[in-house]
């Protein structure tokens, strides 16, 4: 695709986005499974070998030769969703898009220099105009939060695991990382997923398209308030077994189970911080720079915290009530050691009411 101007604007009338940074809807626990990633031993080391090593060049002659690249000419209508979907989040070049013949439904957008955003056929079969909508959207939010460039790395690095696989502790240390980057990556799909509703602007429209994922085309034996139901059955459900197989499950995934996205998506929607989003009040590009790395850090805690307090998981509850425990039994021996909670006309910081026998700040002599 070489005209990367915007010409087309959206068929309907949809809110643009002007300068809108990836942090406006980035989810908090993407950003910390980010920090952890780079945290982790040797991921620095790996990422600077591969970025020289990949070849980009034969992954984009793969496509050019193998599929349909999306154009005026080819699948105008996704080609007009992907103008539509720059114009509304604002990035000024358009990424090349192909369609790949696979019955699965799927999309990626890969890439280390430039973003290249790839549907497969069973996607473009199952979804409606509206929903599909949401999935470009959604792999153009992967594009501007640069995604693409860990994406790649994860593909190549699940590949080389299984060829290194007879090789003593080589496989270990390589799937050290991929565990880490597809934990990074099923957070990322969260950002993405609110990405793809900030260029549909039509919740039911993302849950559908989330719904058909999960249960194919049958949306009239499907119904979204009852898809969403399974998820809160699926977080409070069970006791710490099913909780430590809700894990297991899931390590192997690059994605995060439907029925959870579609729940944290419409929850996400209900927020204030949506509304403002959608009201023209957003972090913008310009500002990334000025940003604090330890606002991004206490934001993610924070989002952390908040999840372990309200979360109905068995183990999570478990978790946040061992945190409780240690805080209160910090607090006491504080004050043990401190004097804090002793000998004050309040009773202490407690305000409870201090018992006689307990004498004030000191034994009276007569």
């Amino acid at each position: 695709m070489t005209d990367n101007s915007h010409e087309n604007v959206p068929s309907r009338a949809r809110r643009r986005f002007p300068g809108i940074s990836s942090r406006a809807y980035e989810h908090p626990a993407d950003r910390s499974a980010l920090v952890a990633l780079r945290k982790l031993t040797g991921f620095d080391t790996v990422f600077k070998a591969l970025s020289g090593l990949l070849p980009e060049r034969s992954l984009r002659l793969l496509f050019l030769s193998d599929s349909v690249r999306v154009s005026d000419a080819q699948f105008a209508h996704l080609n007009d969703m992907l103008r539509d979907a720059c114009y509304i989040l604002d990035l000024e070049k358009v990424p090349p898009m192909y369609v790949k013949q696979d019955p699965q439904p799927n999309a990626m957008c890969i890439g280390l220099d430039e973003p290249i955003i790839v549907v497969t056929t069973g996607l473009v079969e199952l979804l409606d105009e509206e929903e599909m909508r949401a999935v470009v959207g959604h792999e153009v939010g992967h594009a501007l939060s640069g995604h693409s460039v860990y994406r790649t790395i994860l593909l190549f690095l699940t590949n080389l695991a299984v060829k290194v696989a007879w090789i003593p502790l080589g496989n270990v240390a390589i799937m050290a990382i991929v565990t880490a980057l597809r934990e990074w990556f099923r957070k990322s799909e969260l950002s993405a997923d609110r990405a793809g509703l900030l260029v549909g602007q039509d919740t039911q429209a993302s849950m559908r398209g989330l719904m058909k994922i999960a249960g194919g085309n049958h949306l009239h034996e499907m119904n979204v308030d009852a898809f969403l139901a399974q998820a809160d059955e699926y977080e409070k459900s069970g006791d710490l077994r099913d909780s430590v197989l809700k894990i297991l499950n899931v390590l192997p995934r690059t994605h995060p189970f439907t029925a959870v996205r579609a729940a944290e998506l419409k929850k996400w929607s209900e927020t204030r911080e949506f509304q403002r989003i959608m009201d023209g009040h957003y972090p913008r590009r310009d500002e990334d720079k000025d940003t604090s790395v330890t606002d991004s850090f206490r934001e993610s805690a924070s989002h952390y915290a908040d999840t372990v307090r309200t979360s109905k998981d068995p183990l999570m509850k478990l978790v946040g009530d061992i945190a409780g425990g240690a805080g209160d039994l910090g607090g006491k021996l504080r004050d043990k050691f401190t004097g804090g909670g002793s000998g004050s006309a309040t009773g202490g910081e407690s305000g409870r009411p201090q018992d006689p026998e307990e004498g004030s700040s000191g034994p009276s002599k007569g």
